[in-house]
């Protein structure tokens, strides 16, 4: 017989998960090395106690314990295999490979056996299920009832979190069924026991998450968080990192504590517990230990007697028993002096903490990122508003966390400490583009660009359009939608009542006029010129004085640099701010010296004033002067072209351009006192003779036939 047996693709079943390996049995023992992670466990031959065959999900399994009360599950053989390991376990440990199938037949009714690290719940001689005592983290008891919890496990999908036992009555005297069921529990269990008084005792503080005020207890190998609907015990040795943070209000102090693996409630995980502590509370605080004890367990770390802030202490003890560093922020400093930013972390705000060796959110949900886990950070512009901007960063696993909703006064601080911590920037190829369109509003004191300046001119142009608008419908509102004396010019003839030219239409054309009476063409004012005039209004004249500025506009040009160099990065809203304060507390000998500086401004502005009026209104009378000219030069030309017309036309058959003078007036010479009855344009009609317009070729030809 071989001395060896090895098995491919066997699976080691491991709090609930399956890890695949190699499986190894020789005459020293069993070696299952896993696959995925080399762990390689060893399993002496002298330890065997027993080997169970059955059948289970994934075809046969093997069962070892060892006389220590370890069990070892392997899952993955082939029925055709037992009979050789059968022969290879009689032969080299000298042990009876058992068959024992699990009992399926669905009864939730049975009997509990303890054995060694294993709970086996049997319905007769067949197992139905077994629990692994060490897989236990709690145990509860009720009238009739116990309840086991258990530890989560982070590499499988899907984890049985609880399991309840229902225990009977028994007529036995002096002995509790149920009480006796959870001390063979937690004999086994891997649960933690609060034996001993606590080192110290913090009352009532304040915890963010798990959200609620807890009493926590100091033990010498775990922390015990009491509150009035959970309790939680943490050994130390799960606590990975502490923190120690400023609020940005400066009246306030998180204290984070990460843990791994995290605390549990159902299937809520807490990787984080963050303490708010006020700065101004403060606490007397004396260990539970003698001073020779206190002296010997924390080398000088801690005193027997201690007192100061309530966060110096609570983070003093939880260094000394954690064994770790607490780290705080770095040199980052923001726009408002604070060490940290505000933003927004999915649907809640918080507080953004630039580490030296990392980032740290807080507080809902809390996020901690390490340097060395970033493959790229991302600067983005806001979705909302471009007062704000967002910052992305993505770890080597392709996480991607995005901080929304950051001032974008804070655009320049953070890419410096990004930039300094030399992490790679996903647009860098644009940022000089995007951190010049930032500048242009985080830095535009540089352009001396002043907001009260150009609120006021928006003012002033507001107030000069509303000017505009009321003098234009101060006039004939009809008359600008709707000219009709532009459309007539051209078909004048229409108005005329004669109509002799033709037989054919001059009898349609008279049939007409006897119904209907003449119409007579409106005459409407030109409103051209009124239009034109808003237009030259708006304009404003390049080369008219510019407005004096006040004292305090004046002291502050001179001197925004100076407020600029005192305070670095400020930004438009806080220099103002500060000069307006600045300009309160000056004396009123040097403001007086402003008021002289501003009073000589308003005199020069009156006489630049003057001289500019002067001038203007000598331009708008020759202007005048040259349109009148313009316009009696025009009359004189068209009237010069009307006479030449009428005296180069038969006087018999008078011309239709004399008989359209006669009868139609320019606009200029018609006056309110004509009559416009249709008699009197009959009576004129008939005393002009019948003007008609020279006749087409059409009708010469009607008219012959």
């Amino acid at each position: 017989m071989a001395d060896t047996l090895e098995f491919n693709e066997i699976y080691q079943e491991v709090k609930g998960s399956m890890n695949d390996g190699r499986l190894r049995l020789s005459r020293q023992g069993v070696i299952f090395k896993n696959s995925k992670t080399g762990k390689v466990d060893n399993i002496q031959a002298s330890e065997l106690a027993e080997g169970v065959w059955r059948r289970v999900a994934l075809g046969h399994g093997l069962k070892l314990l060892t006389k220590n009360g370890h069990v070892y599950k392997y899952d993955g053989f082939r029925e055709s295999e037992f009979d050789k390991l059968s022969d290879f376990f009689k032969a080299h440990y000298c042990l009876e490979l058992m068959e024992k199938d699990l009992c399926v037949k669905g009864w939730n009714w049975g009997t509990v056996r303890f054995g060694g690290q294993l709970l086996s719940f049997d319905i007769g001689e067949q197992p139905v299920f077994e629990i692994p005592l060490s897989n236990v983290s709690q145990c509860t008891t009720g009238k009739n009832e116990v309840t086991l919890e258990f530890h989560q496990n982070d590499d499988a999908e899907v984890s049985l979190m609880e399991v309840r036992f229902y225990v009977p009555p028994t007529q036995e005297d002096g002995v509790d069924p149920v009480e006796a069921f959870a001390q063979n529990v937690l004999s086994k269990a891997d649960v933690i026991q609060a034996t001993g008084d606590a080192i110290c005792i913090f009352r009532e503080l304040q915890c963010l998450t798990p959200r609620g005020r807890y009493d926590i207890r100091i033990y010498p190998t775990f922390l015990h968080l009491h509150g009035k609907t959970f309790d939680y015990k943490i050994p130390y040795t799960t606590v990975l990192r502490l923190f120690l943070l400023p609020h940005k209000d400066q009246r306030q102090m998180f204290f984070v504590i990460s843990l791994d693996p995290p605390i549990k409630q159902g299937q809520t995980r807490y990787h984080f517990l963050i303490l708010l502590f006020s700065k101004d509370e403060d606490i007397s605080l004396t260990l539970n230990m003698n001073e020779e004890e206190v002296e010997k367990r924390f080398e000088g770390r801690l005193t027997k007697n201690m007192s100061g802030s309530l966060y110096e202490m609570v983070s003093r003890v939880m260094k000394a028993l954690v064994n770790r560093k607490i780290t705080v922020p770095g040199n980052f400093q923001g726009h408002s002096g604070a060490q940290c930013i505000t933003c927004s972390y999915k649907a809640s705000s918080g507080l953004l903490y630039p580490l030296e060796r990392g980032f740290i959110y807080v507080h809902k949900p809390p996020v901690h990122i390490r340097f060395d886990e970033i493959s790229f950070v991302n600067f983005a512009r806001g979705t909302t508003t471009t007062r704000s901007f967002d910052f992305e960063i993505e770890t080597k696993q392709g996480t991607q966390y995005t901080f929304s909703s950051i001032e974008r006064e804070e655009y320049g601080k953070l890419f410096d400490f990004v930039n300094a911590k030399k992490l790679n920037i996903k647009n860098r190829g644009l940022k000089e583009g995007m951190k010049q369109s930032y500048d242009e509003y985080a830095d535009s004191d540089e352009d001396q660009h002043d907001a009260y300046l150009e609120r006021m001119k928006e003012e002033g142009k507001i107030r000069e359009e509303n000017a505009n608008d009321s003098s234009d419908g101060s006039g004939e509102e009809t008359d600008s939608s709707f000219n009709p004396g532009e459309e007539d010019d051209d078909v004048a003839e229409e108005f005329d009542s004669n109509a002799s030219a033709s037989s054919s239409s001059g009898d349609g054309d008279s049939d007409r006029d006897d119904k209907k009476p003449a119409k007579k063409a409106k005459i409407v004012k030109d409103r051209k010129p009124r239009k034109k005039q808003p237009e030259s209004k708006k304009g404003k004249d390049p080369n008219a004085p510019k407005r004096p500025m006040s004292a305090y506009m004046l002291w502050l040009n001179a001197s925004r640099e100076k407020i600029k160099s005192d305070h670095p990065g400020i930004s438009i809203t806080d220099l103002s701010k500060k000069a307006g304060e600045l300009w309160k507390a000056m004396s009123k000998e040097k403001k007086e010296e402003w008021d002289r500086k501003a009073e000589d401004a308003r005199r020069d502005y009156e006489k630049a004033m003057k001289e500019y009026s002067v001038g203007s209104k000598a331009d708008s009378h020759r202007g005048e002067r040259s349109k009148k000219k313009k316009k009696k030069q025009e009359k004189q030309v068209k009237g010069k072209g009307d006479k030449k017309g009428a005296t180069s036309k038969s006087s018999s058959s008078k011309s239709p351009a004399k008989g359209m003078s006669d009868s139609f007036k320019s606009k200029e010479f018609v006056s309110s006192d004509e009559s416009s009855s249709a008699e009197s344009k009959k009576e004129d009609s008939e005393e002009e003779g019948a003007a008609s317009p020279p006749p087409s070729s059409e009708d010469s030809a009607s008219g012959s036939d």
